[in-house]
């Protein structure tokens, strides 16, 4: 009895965070695999929708040697009635100016992927050596599964990231049950386990990454410091371009340094100098495939009409039932108001975090698709999760919560839950089950539905 009595109260799983993390992605891991196996994608394809711009980066590098995605798009893309493959797919028949087949998305996560992609192909290679016959074409399913794999591994591993970054600041207890929010109870936990070949894996992953070295190495005043900072945040802004606002954070701690005389104006200017050089370095392998696509080094894929920096849709992008951030998910609401409580631990660390999100918010409620096209909630602010992350270590720690850490547990819990329940949701509509509702678009549909469907998968079940 004393030891169910001590399950119930979750404190075990305090233990051993990183055990609990790992496992959790291992259990992505399997349910991914599987879930490909039981419900196989159209056209027997791994890589689907946006993934397919991703991936050919990977594709057409590794296997052709070149950034000319003609003929990997007729491989990846659903094939048409035409012969030639080519009715109805822009992809296939669009042009840049140099002749190229256009790609509107970043190399970034082709990059990071490419550890899992390559040691396929060797694995498949040495196959091939010892008589199995297997196609070393990119497209043969082992290589489509690694880069899935590999978004489970930097998401899992951006989790770990998120709670390290808060428990630099506050208890472990805190730290632990805030990173399994930010990342269950969110969009993330979509893009690490139903889509993770989806750039957001790796975006996660990037802007966990700057954030740690970030809050582990303040006061570090060094060149190579800085330097380093200015690498990581290139990084972020090579998997999604709009990460790059994270150096916000380390730039407030120049100025800061400036402003109570900690530091000169000049060295502050140097330092700042070496973090964007750092950035810009990290950016070149963007910057040459653009250069080869599209005949320059910096350009809009999408064209200048993308952005309506003037019109920014900020409560739809917040709180409309089409992916709303707050509406879809609002644990994400809970760790935005968070951040107030990390303004008064450390105001240098929070003042600066809800700048980046509230960057973030301006950049995104900018974009023509503010919504994200068809999106498990506001996918676009993955690259945040760190930040929210924080926001709910604050929350978690305040002296009332502690007081009571049962409820804290079950509290994260139930918000876990609460996530998992919309997104079995929305899985069922996706998947074309329509006895259990339509596309949530109103509030009862997403609020309120997620509540009932056990009761309704279970009237199914039962018949």
């Amino acid at each position: 009895m004393r030891i169910l009595t001590k399950l119930l109260t979750l404190e075990p799983l305090e233990r051993h965070p990183g055990r609990v993390l790992t496992t959790i992605g291992l259990v992505f891991a399997a349910a991914y695999l599987s879930s490909l196996t039981i419900f196989p994608r159209a056209h027997g394809r791994i890589i689907t929708g946006d993934t397919i711009q991703y991936y050919a980066y990977l594709r057409s590098i590794v296997i052709d040697g070149d950034v000319d995605f003609t003929n990997d798009y007729r491989l990846l893309y659903a094939p048409s009635d035409n012969a030639d493959g080519t009715a109805n797919n822009v992809w296939l028949t669009s042009r840049t100016p140099t002749g190229r087949a256009t790609n509107l998305m970043s190399i970034g996560p082709a990059i990071l992927w490419a550890p899992a992609f390559l040691t396929t192909y060797a694995a498949l290679a040495v196959l091939r050596v010892v008589g199995i016959a297997v196609p070393l074409d990119g497209i043969f399913a082992p290589f489509e599964l690694s880069v899935g794999l590999a978004g489970i591994f930097y998401a899992t591993l951006g989790a770990f990231l998120c709670y390290r970054s808060g428990r630099l600041l506050f208890d472990g207890r805190a730290a632990f049950w805030a990173a399994l929010v930010a990342w269950l109870a969110t969009p993330a936990v979509y893009y690490s386990l139903v889509s993770p070949a989806y750039s957001h894996a790796t975006s996660l992953f990037a802007s966990a990454l700057f954030c740690y070295v970030w809050l582990r190495d303040r006061g570090d005043d060094s060149i190579r410091h800085h330097l380093w900072l200015g690498t990581l945040a290139g990084l972020a802004a090579l998997v999604r371009w709009q990460d790059g606002i994270i150096l916000i954070l380390p730039l407030a701690d120049l100025a800061r340094s400036v402003a109570t005389r900690r530091a000169s104006l000049v060295s502050a200017t140097v330092r700042a100098a070496v973090m964007l050089c750092g950035t810009g370095i990290m950016l070149l392998p963007q910057m040459v495939a653009w250069r080869s696509i599209y005949g320059q080094f910096v350009v809009m894929p999408q064209g200048d009409s993308f952005m309506q920096w003037t019109k920014p849709a900020l409560l739809q992008v917040l709180f409309s039932m089409r992916h709303g951030l707050f509406s879809w998910t609002p644990a994400v609401l809970l760790s935005v108001v968070g951040l107030r409580w990390l303004i008064r631990r450390d105001g240098s660390i929070g003042w600066p975090a809800l700048a980046v999100v509230l960057l973030a918010i301006y950049v995104n409620a900018s974009v023509n698709d503010w919504w994200a096209g068809e999106a498990f909630g506001a996918r676009r602010f993955i690259g945040d999760t760190v930040l929210f992350a924080l926001g709910l270590t604050a929350i978690f720690a305040v002296g009332s919560w502690q007081r009571h850490p049962v409820l804290l547990r079950w509290t994260a819990v139930a918000l876990v839950a609460y996530n998992l329940l919309f997104l079995l949701q929305y899985q069922l509509v996706m998947r074309g089950f329509q006895q259990f509702g339509p596309y949530p678009g109103t509030v009862r549909q997403v609020l309120f539905d997620r509540l009932t469907l056990p009761w309704r998968l279970l009237g199914v079940w039962l018949g």
